[in-house]
Formats: structure tokens, C-alpha cells, sequence
């Protein structure tokens, strides 16, 4: 079974959201803009790639929108400061997780999303002679 990677970047951005969320609130607006410039810099460069290699049109939306929100933030954590910069990290990081989780929701709710059955035939059946386990069972 392989991990989508869709999935694996928008868990990443929940994640990175909830920690910048966490680190706004708990260190200093100096050490909290520049984890949230570092954090940004992550989620720009892996969001845009992404993007660019994303075959669907759903798939580049999410990621272009997750990309721009960390570029934004990358911004914001360098042009601003005191107070401003510590509100802005907290309101980027629940945009950028928010984001994240509806881009989730998104990828779960697609058709692209395969369901797969298991059906056990005994040996030397053809497709019309097919025994399912409910009946087997009976």
C-alpha cells in the first residue's frame, strides 16, 4: 500500500500549522517569526513543487494555495515585528492548517479515490460460476 503523496504534504501542512500555532503562542515574537519563516520556506518550496508536478487540476489547486500561504508567510515573518508579527504567524498557521484540511477532505472525497474488494473464488471457477464468502458461509 503506498502513501499518496497529497496526503503526505497536507498532513505535513496540518502539522506545520499546529506547531506554528503552538510556537506563536508560547516563545517570543522574535523566535516565533523566525520559526515561522523557516516552517514558510519548507511548505513554499515542497507546496510549489508539488504544484508544478501535480497532474490534475485539484491536485495543483491545493498545493498553489498551500505554496502562496507559506510564500505569504515567508514575507510576513521578515517585513514585520512586535506584536503585528507574532498575530500574523497565528493567523497564517491556522490559515495554512485549515487549508491543509480542506485539501484533505477534498482528496478523500474525489472519484479518483479507487475502493478495492477482495473476492475469494474457489479453485477453477469462471467469472459467471463466482462464489462469494457470504455465500460460502450459508
Amino acid at each position: 500500500m503506498a502513501l499518496s503523496p497529497r496526503y503526505a504534504l497536507d498532513t505535513t501542512a496540518v502539522l506545520a500549522g499546529g506547531f506554528l500555532v503552538v510556537s506563536a503562542m508560547t516563545f517570543s515574537n522574535a523566535t516565533a517569526g523566525w520559526l515561522s519563516f523557516a516552517v514558510s520556506t519548507a511548505v513554499t518550496v515542497v507546496a510549489g513543487a508539488a504544484a508544478v508536478l501535480a497532474r490534475s487540476d485539484s491536485r495543483r489547486l491545493g498545493n498553489s494555495a498551500l505554496s502562496l500561504i507559506g510564500l505569504w508567510s515567508l514575507v510576513a515573518a521578515l517585513v514585520f515585528s512586535g506584536a503585528t508579527l507574532h498575530w500574523l504567524v497565528l493567523a497564517d498557521a491556522l490559515l495554512l492548517a485549515l487549508v491543509a484540511l480542506a485539501d484533505l477532505t477534498a482528496h478523500e472525497l474525489s472519484t479518483e479515490r479507487v475502493v478495492h474488494e477482495l473476492e475469494i473464488r474457489p479453485a477453477g471457477a469462471t467469472e459467471t460460476t463466482a462464489v462469494l464468502p457470504a455465500a460460502k458461509a450459508a
